[in-house]
């Protein structure tokens, strides 16, 4: 909104100028959404306490987690707005990735809460079905997909992906590429709501991993930098960096009340939210591949339980002592805030080894 209210002045109050670059707007975007997050955080907990959403612990999980039990949950609702509106304030509203990003996290939050309302505001037990949440996550990607792909939106480069680390290597998937989308979107969505089980580890991993993706975002949509690097050129791409920035600002604010002891979860009105948005990042900017380096704890996490229902159910034994990841590590005897530490430490690493892959191109 302040792009289409202050920059068309700037030719009578040159300071306007400022609002037509994107780092410019991107740190304000992320400024807004850390303080809305800040701000707002008490207000929010206080009704979600009110109204008795209280998380429910389960039983068969460590026994340190029981009393957690009653804390507020759904607080995925705080960051949404704490992302949706600093992006719309400082984003350039003409822009079709700014839209798809936010319609992205707008239909999976709202997937999320219908889950969380279900499962602890009416007690039933499984939430929305699983198939449910599924076919409501698949027909996001097929729609975004498909709309990418019949309207040639990348022109001839629109079914292919980057590949890191190797130059000029383009994997073309052609009509394969919808369901490429869909599986991408998916997939992230669901492996950072697995992650989401200790204080502050999701919404931790992801404020390195948007920061990160801000960054590439930013030299995709910039003719000169994406030539220097020989990376492919994509037109508004650059206007993912405010909506990138302001995942950071809002995770980063969100932080301050989910940090142990947790005064407030997100639930999966935030985790599929979040970890969707990262994946249509990803796919907008086709850098579905070095999402598998930057969510790479997301991915390991999701993993580990795929292989641990799997190995169960041929051999009858376990690959950990508990999955997801993170809760091998606390029957190993790490302290949760030393799981949770040590998971952000690699999460970083992470971010900056993706960001290295620009030069090894």
């Amino acid at each position: 909104m302040f792009y289409h209210l202050f920059y068309p002045l700037h030719e009578q109050i040159s300071a306007l100028n400022v609002f037509r670059y994107i780092t410019f707007r991107a740190a304000y975007a992320a400024a807004t959404a850390l303080l809305m997050s800040l701000l707002l955080g008490p207000f929010v907990i206080e009704r979600l306490r009110r109204m008795g959403v209280g998380q429910r612990i389960r039983s068969d999980g460590p026994q340190t987690h029981l009393a957690k039990s009653g804390t507020p949950t759904m607080g995925g609702i705080l960051i949404i707005a704490s992302v949706v509106i600093p992006t719309l304030l400082w984003g350039n509203l003409t822009n079709p990735f700014v839209l798809i990003a936010v319609a992205t996290i707008l239909w999976l939050g709202a997937i999320g809460f219908v889950d969380d309302y279900l499962h602890v505001v009416k007690g039933v037990r499984k939430g929305l079905l699983g198939r449910y949440k599924l076919a409501a996550q698949i027909a996001l990607g097929l729609a975004v997909g498909g709309g990418l792909y019949f309207a040639r939106t990348y022109g001839n480069v629109t079914t292919v992906t980057q590949v890191p680390f190797f130059k000029n290597l383009l994997f073309d998937l052609g009509p394969l590429y919808i369901l490429f989308v869909a599986l991408v979107v998916t997939g992230t969505s669901n492996a950072v709501n697995l992650t989401d089980g200790l204080d502050g580890l999701a919404i931790g991993l992801t404020a390195p991993a948007a920061l990160a993706f801000g960054g590439l975002a930013y030299v995709t949509g910039n003719a000169r930098f994406a030539d220097y690097l020989n990376i492919l050129y994509i037109e508004g791409a650059g206007e993912l960096t405010v909506f990138c920035a302001a995942v950071a600002g809002a995770s980063l604010g969100f932080l301050w009340y989910n940090s142990h002891p947790a005064q407030v979860f997100m639930g999966d009105t935030g985790s599929l939210a979040l970890g969707g948005s990262l994946g249509m990042v990803a796919v907008l900017i086709k850098r579905e591949f070095l999402l598998a380096v930057i969510g790479g704890l997301f991915v390991a996490e999701a993993l580990s339980v795929i292989l641990q229902v799997g190995y169960y159910k041929l051999s009858g034994k376990r690959i950990f002592r508990m999955a997801p990841l993170h809760h091998h590590f606390e029957q190993l005897g790490w302290p949760e805030s030393k799981v949770v530490i040590r998971f952000w430490i690699v999460a970083a690493l992470l971010a900056l080894l993706s960001l290295s892959t620009l030069k090894l191109q």
